[in-house]
């Protein structure tokens, strides 16, 4: 059995997505991260940095944290979601590397001091307004020419890269003028798994 530690985040709808995908059986152990559940000592035995999401494969004896980690882990553990020849394969885990190095960060960085930094700093707003713009850019002309991040294949690349596209929407962080990623976010959205998955273990709000 696979147990997943997890909250409504992007990065836990990363992980919650995946396994709906996958249609694997797993049991769901929220970490309240508002009342500092990541925090205890309980938490910290399996990822001592504190951060959701955490997976735990009984059946294997692997436990990993990190979002990107663990989409690795399940793809390569069902043979599915990461294209099996050889461009694509790397395609797909290009992106996904964009995603946890450029993409997430900068989201993560511009909700905080757009939404919930005690203090307004001008100029960080202003920096990750336009990292992330340039983010979503990049996106866009990669879509322009291709179905899904990886090519034909939908795979972990797309559902890490959703995961903090559709927590852009609930925050009003639009894209709407980058059509091929609207396009592209809108298709992924519709898929059955993913509906279910950002409702795990509860749908994600606004400030």
């Amino acid at each position: 059995m696979i147990t997943v530690f997890t909250d409504s985040s992007p990065n836990g709808f990363k992980v919650t997505i995946a396994l709906e995908e996958l249609g694997l059986p797993y049991t769901l152990e929220q970490i309240n991260l508002h009342a500092g559940e990541q925090r205890q000592s309980s938490f910290l035995a399996i990822n001592p940095h504190g951060r959701i999401p955490v997976l735990r494969d009984e059946q294997t004896g692997v436990t990993l944290f990190e979002s990107s980690a663990i989409l690795l882990y399940l793809a390569e553990k069902t043979g599915r979601l990461l294209p099996e020849a050889l461009t694509a394969r790397w395609e797909a885990i290009k992106w996904l590397q964009f995603h946890s190095a450029s993409m997430g960060p900068i989201l993560g960085q511009r909700v905080h001091f757009e939404l919930f930094a005690p203090t307004r700093l001008r100029e960080a707003i202003d920096r990750y307004r336009s990292l992330s713009e340039e983010a979503f850019a990049t996106l866009d002309r990669h879509l322009s020419s291709r179905v899904f991040l990886a090519g034909d294949s939908y795979s972990i690349a797309d559902i890490a890269t959703f995961g903090w596209t559709h927590i852009a929407v609930i925050c009003g962080f639009g894209f709407e003028h980058h059509r091929h990623l609207t396009r592209w976010h809108d298709a992924v959205a519709r898929r059955p798994a993913v509906g279910r998955g950002v409702m795990l273990p509860a749908p994600a709000t606004g400030p």
